[in-house]
């Protein structure tokens, strides 16, 4: 029975594969796996920080660009830039920028259908930090937040000119320019002094203050004069930064001068010419400040016609340039000093501009009059000037001009 009973039992169950063991080369592959499915859920974790920081920076800036506006009508005085060319969002994201406003889309909403902003013109113009978007729009399309418009009139010298008599002063670009920076900054008036701005012309380095090449010459020949800069900041309508330095006003006036007068033609006239660019905006000042607009192409030919002989340009213009107070009728002594404008002194052009030419100037001195004048003078109040080649006609011409009491027009 005993072994009847062994017989019959049934054999255990499996329940497993049966055990091995790995090699050397399963366990180094079971190991790389482990250690690759590390490497991507670390990747994936990574990736995942990344999503969630983006999202936070958009949301931010969403919540910035369409958020709560600002109240009232700001704090603290700030110059801003409208560009050529500005959309009202771009507008509206440099006084963001500023923190004038607190979003764009409140500004773009407040300005909509408002014709002022449509038609903004580019320059700087003061607002407040920290403003309502309605009155940022309402400050700046009222004409008085305008800043840095710069207008400079024809035939304007770099320095004040006083008159001899009537103690009549005519400011000079070095006033003008220092007017236009004049700001309001939290109650107090802030300007770029005109003495800071004479400096900058004397001590900076022609090529630190945009002179073109073609002027570089005859600029360096004068030294630390600040004259040497006369001429180079044409007339005209410029806008001007009040926040910048003197050096960096004067250097953004004069490089963009040099490209109006290279855009009207300058180089190729001179070309034509045989003359310097530079001489080119001499003549046209001596023209601009010894003749009337329809005079002025004949004074041109005068000019060049006494250049080719060659005799002495003898213009009292040239005489009053460098003096402190001017005079119609310039004096025997103030004739008799030697200084680097002074025609009665010396043949040839003055060593530089005496003023800054205006475009009808400066066209005639690119085409004059064609004529063999040597002399001209005013006769009379209405202005008429009578030209003549011969010097006793000339003589004939000042007893005239004495008649009628403008003796001080002779040439």
């Amino acid at each position: 029975m005993p072994d009847d009973f062994e017989h019959d039992r049934s054999a255990p169950l499996a329940v497993g594969p049966p055990r091995s063991r790995m090699s050397r080369l399963d366990r180094v592959r079971a190991r790389r796996n482990r250690n690759r499915r590390r490497m991507i859920g670390a990747a994936a974790a990574a990736l995942l920080v990344v999503v969630v920081v983006v999202a936070v920076y958009l949301g931010a800036k969403l919540f910035s660009s369409s958020g709560g506006d600002f109240t009232g009508e700001g704090k603290d005085d700030v110059v801003i830039q409208v560009h050529d060319g500005d959309s009202t969002t771009q507008i509206a994201q440099t006084l963001r920028d500023q923190n004038v406003i607190s979003n764009v889309k409140g500004f773009v909403d407040a300005a909509k259908d408002n014709a002022a902003i449509a038609a903004i013109q580019p320059g700087f113009y003061t607002v407040r930090t920290q403003m309502s978007a309605s009155a940022a729009v309402q400050r700046l399309v009222d004409p008085h937040n305008r800043v840095g418009k710069l207008v400079i009139p024809e035939g304007r010298q770099l320095d004040d000119i006083a008159e001899v008599g009537s103690g009549k002063v005519t400011d000079g670009v070095f006033t003008l320019i220092s007017k236009a920076t004049c700001v309001p900054r939290n109650g107090e008036q802030k300007c770029v002094p005109a003495e800071d701005l004479r400096k900058a012309a004397e001590q900076a380095p022609p090529e630190q203050l945009n002179v073109p090449q073609w002027a570089t010459q005859p600029v360096a020949a004068l030294g630390k004069n600040h004259r040497r800069l006369e001429g180079l900041i044409a007339p005209g309508t410029w806008n001007v930064d009040p926040s910048a330095s003197p050096q960096e006003i004067l250097a953004k006036l004069v490089g963009q001068s040099a490209d109006h007068y290279v855009g009207g033609g300058l180089l190729d006239t001179a070309r034509a010419m045989n003359m310097s660019p530079y001489q080119i905006l001499v003549v046209g000042s001596l023209v601009q400040r010894e003749a009337k607009p329809h005079d002025f192409a004949k004074v041109a030919r005068v000019i060049y016609n006494r250049l080719a002989v060659p005799q002495k340009l003898e213009f009292d213009s040239t005489v009053n340039y460098p003096l402190d107070r001017q005079e119609v009728a310039t004096t025997d002594a103030d004739r008799a000093q030697v200084t680097p404008w002074n025609t009665y002194a010396m043949e040839g052009l003055p060593a530089t501009p005496i003023c800054s030419p205006g475009q009808e100037a400066l066209a005639a001195a690119e085409r004059p009059e064609p004529g063999d004048w040597l002399y001209f003078v005013t006769v009379d109040t209405e202005g008429t000037t009578l030209f003549t080649r011969d010097y006793q006609q000339h003589l004939a011409n000042i007893e005239l001009a004495k008649r009628n009491g403008v003796l001080d027009s002779a040439r």
